[in-house]
């Protein structure tokens, strides 16, 4: 990515007039994750199924939870695909079958790498379970490259002050993944990928380069956002068309998420918890999974993290 113009006037001059900016407008779709536990998802949608290598897109909170309730994710499985989890505010304990066990909070990066195959609980820690906590945040799934969807499971926590973070003309970004402005970040994919956190001061104005990434989206999780010549409520996602530079104008400032990189040649299949490039490798998960829940753990690529004696069941 290049230096941003430092004004409105500059944003929607660097245009060229027969470049159409968006390719295409999101709107959330509201899903209940069970328990009543509702999350806005974007991605999958029927007309863009992923984003580079993001398959998978949801938005959750912001959700305020009373002393003695909280958030109970139990074990679940899954496989092909990278699973990171970026929190605003409150905190989430996650525990796996490698043994990870530690808890995200606001900045830090959880990033799951299933592999052949992993299962993991998310929940409220204790002690945010006994004071009440709000908890707003953003899950999305990266598709592993396929010479890369079945390695070893394995799980990286990036705390908050190891995360890139910049201002470009009043916009504070955090680089979670790939390159851009200058910076690089310290996590680890095998292929281009672009993911960034941002918070726009009030009139605040930059560009996104069309060479930032090939495909490319904006989400805005609070605020308002004037994305070329269309105006972005929270909630809503806009897919940039490919090549094109993009104006961004925060009139009363806003928090968003810009994510994106090269799409895959090959079709990616999901279903339930499991993202493959073969369905034969979704069918063999799920017989997997169902096979661990009937007492064979040790006879699967799934296991209970330490501590879980519940899970969630293989749906239908």
């Amino acid at each position: 990515m290049s230096n941003a113009p430092t004004g409105s006037e500059d944003a929607a001059d660097a245009i060229a007039p027969e470049c159409n900016t968006l390719d295409l407008i999101i709107q959330p779709r509201e899903k209940d994750l069970g328990g009543g536990a509702m999350v806005k998802r974007l991605l999958p949608f029927h007309k863009r199924r992923s984003v580079g290598p993001f398959v998978f897109f949801d938005h959750f909170g912001p959700t305020d939870a009373p002393p003695g309730k909280g958030m109970d994710v139990r074990p679940h499985p899954h496989i092909g695909l990278a699973t990171v989890t970026y929190l605003f505010e409150g905190a989430i304990a996650h525990k796996d079958t490698i043994g990870s066990d530690l808890v995200i909070r606001p900045g830090a990066v959880n990033w799951m790498t299933a592999g052949r195959g992993i299962s993991h609980s998310e929940r409220t820690p204790p002690e945010e379970r006994a004071t009440g906590q709000r908890i707003q945040g953003i899950q999305t799934w990266v598709a592993l490259p396929v010479f890369h969807e079945q390695v070893e499971p394995r799980f990286d926590h990036h705390p908050a002050e190891t995360i890139p973070t910049f201002d470009v003309n009043g916009t504070q970004f955090h680089l979670i993944a790939g390159q851009a402005w200058g910076h690089v970040s310290p996590v680890s994919f095998p292929h281009p990928i672009w993911y960034l956190a941002g918070s726009a001061s009030a009139g605040s104005a930059f560009v996104v380069p069309g060479d930032a990434a090939i495909e490319r989206a904006l989400y805005v999780v609070e605020g308002t956002l004037n994305v070329g010549s269309e105006t972005l409520d929270a909630g809503m996602m806009a897919i940039f068309t490919e090549g094109c530079d993009v104006p961004i104008v925060a009139e009363h400032g806003a928090k968003f998420m810009l994510a994106g990189g090269t799409p895959y040649p090959e079709k990616r299949f999901i279903e339930w918890n499991f993202v493959a490039s073969s369905p034969d490798l979704i069918e063999q998960a799920k017989a997997d999974w169902t096979a661990s829940i009937d007492g064979k753990w040790n006879a699967t690529p799934f296991a209970m993290p330490d501590g879980e004696d519940e899970w969630i069941p293989l749906p239908g």
